[in-house]
């Protein structure tokens, strides 16, 4: 494949933006080499780079796009209401609109506040549940890779420059399905958690009645439980994992798949949590959200369009569906040129990830640079396996081919040195203190 015009631009991305990209996992040092720099367009689940090659696109937008790219309901449907304005001074009829069809979908929840992106959702619910409790310390699982780009979280991160050492010990970290670890914290810090808050689930199902019983300590130590459904939203289940494992949570925060790859997100609630960031209660007021685009018209009008498409079609039976075509072809494959232990699939079919290992079975980024550079060349782009609504069988299929291809040459960087066969440097970890 040729880059040449994705090359050309790199150089001034560089110059203007720091990291050459607005969204890390989105940079050159988290790609090979040899890939496409900058994409054109795309259409359903397929993409095109500015030097006209066409990739099968899995992660679809950071896991935003779960449609389709362009899906026309949508597209339409933001068009439509951008022909009538999209910002005003006083609340469009819209804003309650979507409120009402979101707040159908998700069972318990009671109240709901839009706005752009999940860290300004997640640290509002963070906020907030520093406001019903009235302590400073929260819980976050150690075991989910992402909650915020705001302090509270990213003081937990080898990254944390810039971020004063009061605040960061403000946040503790627990494992997912480790009662035991959560307890620790309770009695540590006594009367300091204001809220927990987790994925409902990543790689792994909750066991032992996990989640449940998360709750109930959470509220036995006066603390709110806080579910981050900004993947296992319209993934899991239309409404989200709290549906799926059947609990309501005190506040739930949702995002990507809500407006297929608008710009909107969402802070759901118990109505007596939500309403302090109201005008019609006598405690004290919580300034909660307030952004300028938080209720942008086109947006929320794509985020109504999309959950009627959830609502009306088998989205979600889609996406289990052919994310367990794809996991059955590529273990096939990973047996085929005897791979086990080095090249694994994880997770759910609706949310699937890989694991690249080395010779000594411990994970890989050279391994993994290799895979993405072989990938590529054969059509795929996948930092991920996750898929969308418009992947088909001849995409799966047509994918699972590609795997193949370049699991055979995986094989041979095993036996000879991935050095051999690797173009350039290594993709390094987004969370790392060295450039």
């Amino acid at each position: 494949m040729d880059f040449t015009r994705s090359k050309s631009l790199q150089p001034k991305a560089h110059a203007l933006i720091p990291g050459g990209a607005h969204t890390y996992a989105k940079g050159d040092d988290q790609y090979p080499a040899l890939a496409p720099g900058f994409i054109a367009r795309g259409e359903g689940c397929h993409i095109w780079d500015v030097d006209g090659n066409e990739f099968i696109e899995y992660g679809m937008g950071l896991r935003a796009v779960t449609l389709g790219h362009a899906y026309p309901p949508v597209v339409e449907a933001a068009t439509r209401q951008m022909l009538l304005g999209t910002n005003f001074n006083r609340p469009a009829v819209i804003e309650l609109e979507a409120a009402e069809t979101l707040l159908a979908m998700i069972p318990g929840a009671e109240m709901v506040k839009f706005a752009k992106d999940g860290s300004t959702i997640t640290t509002a619910a963070v906020t907030l549940a520093r406001a019903v409790t009235g302590r400073d310390m929260v819980a976050i699982c150690g075991d989910h890779p992402f909650f915020s780009y705001n302090e509270w979280f990213m003081g937990t991160t080898p990254i944390n420059a810039g971020i004063p050492e009061p605040l960061r010990s403000l946040t503790l970290k627990f494992r997912y399905n480790n009662l035991q670890s959560v307890e620790d914290l309770f009695a540590q810090y006594p009367n300091r958690i204001a809220g927990v808050i987790l994925e409902p689930a990543k790689n792994d199902d909750p066991a032992d009645g996990f989640l449940h019983k998360l709750r109930d300590m959470c509220h036995r130590n006066g603390a709110l439980l806080i579910f981050d459904e900004m993947i296992t939203g319209f993934r899991w289940h239309n409404g989200g994992g709290q549906a799926y494992y059947d609990l309501v949570p005190d506040l739930a925060t949702w995002g990507k798949a809500l407006g297929n790859g608008f710009a909107i997100s969402a802070l759901t609630g118990k109505r007596e949590h939500m309403r302090l960031g109201g005008i019609d209660h006598d405690r004290e007021r919580v300034f909660l959200l307030s952004t300028t685009h938080g209720a942008e018209t086109h947006a929320l009008a794509a985020a109504i369009a999309t959950m009627h498409v959830y609502r009306d079609q088998p989205v979600i039976a889609h996406l289990d569906r052919q994310g367990r075509r794809l996991r059955a072809g590529i273990e096939q494959q990973i047996v085929h040129h005897n791979l086990e232990g080095h090249f694994a699939v994880i997770g759910r079919p609706c949310a699937l990830v890989y694991a690249t290992r080395d010779q000594a079975k411990k994970d890989s980024q050279p391994f993994r640079t290799l895979f993405l550079q072989e990938t590529i060349k054969r059509g795929l782009i996948m930092p991920s396996l996750i898929v969308s609504y418009s992947h088909t069988d001849e995409d799966i299929d047509r994918t699972v081919e590609g795997i193949g291809a370049a699991l055979a040459v995986y094989r041979q960087a095993l036996e000879h040195g991935v050095e051999r066969f690797l173009v350039g440097r290594s993709v390094k970890p987004v969370f790392r203190t060295q450039c």
